[in-house]
């Protein structure tokens, strides 16, 4: 879990706004750009989210997504998004040696992605609209974009899973036009994280790995597959991708960093 660290100072018009859907909520932080277009986007920001929600949620039975895992549909008898979002569900499993899936218990379900690909494309609207500075927060895993302000950087706080209230880190942006935030663990949503190859609930030393690169479609997935591994394998299997960096935390509260994590504190 993470949120934006705002601080109070001179910056460029500022429109923030907060909605419901795909069962949690998305905080939109909106700096500079001409206002009237700024909130045309970000209208159409907000209704591709609701839109991603009709299209993908696993738990609509009208859904295309539930209506493609029961054989009712094929990938080219739905939205384009859909292909797109198996395509990247399937880069991820690649990449992440089976340990990211793009299914769960036998059946078709890129949830795992599909949080991390709507928020970041939210994001990416904003600042083709002329948006100088964007964050989008989806439940916790943050896209950045630009910065709020001259010389000022956005700031991520990261949650202490161990700790309710407290902070585990704060992630700076400073020097990145994009910065990605996300975290998996237990401590919001309990054991929902499968091990790819048992089909059952992940059993690790972990309770929250977060991960820092420059989009979130990829921190999301890159999260859940190290949180999957374990504290070892994970630590040493995210330290192993470019300009990607990692916080574990094991539930007898050891810490493991990969090496250039310390640049982006702050």
């Amino acid at each position: 879990m993470a949120d934006t660290v705002t601080e109070p100072s001179e910056a460029p018009a500022t429109v923030r706004h907060a909605e419901e859907t795909m069962g949690t909520v998305f905080s939109l932080d909106v700096r500079g750009g001409v206002p009237a277009v700024v909130r045309a986007a970000l209208e159409e920001a907000v209704a591709g989210l609701h839109r991603v929600d009709e299209v993908f949620s696993t738990y609509r039975e009208d859904s295309q997504m539930s209506r493609l895992a029961r054989g009712e549909l094929t990938v080219g008898e739905c939205d384009p998004e859909v292909a797109e979002v198996l395509e990247l569900a399937a880069e991820a499993e690649r990449i992440s040696d089976g340990w990211f899936s793009p299914r769960s218990r036998g059946r078709l379900d890129p949830t795992g992605i599909v949080k991390g690909w709507a928020t970041e494309r939210a994001a990416r609207r904003l600042a083709e609209a002329g948006a100088t500075g964007v964050s989008v927060n989806g439940g916790g895993d943050v896209q950045l974009l630009g910065a709020p302000g001259a010389d000022r950087p956005w700031r991520v706080g990261v949650s202490d899973p161990l700790r309710p209230g407290g902070l585990a880190a704060v992630v700076s942006a400073a020097g990145a036009d994009q910065l990605a935030v996300a975290t998996s663990g237990t401590a919001e949503r309990g054991d929902h994280i499968v091990d790819p190859r048992t089909g059952r609930s992940a059993v690790t030393d972990l309770v929250a790995v977060t991960v820092v690169a420059p989009r979130l479609i990829w921190a999301d997935c890159w999260a859940t597959a190290a949180f999957a591994m374990g504290s070892r394998e994970g630590s040493r299997w995210l330290e192993s991708l470019p300009d990607v960096e990692g916080l574990l935390i094991t539930a007898g509260d050891e810490v493991r960093c990969t090496g250039g994590l310390a640049a982006r504190l702050g």
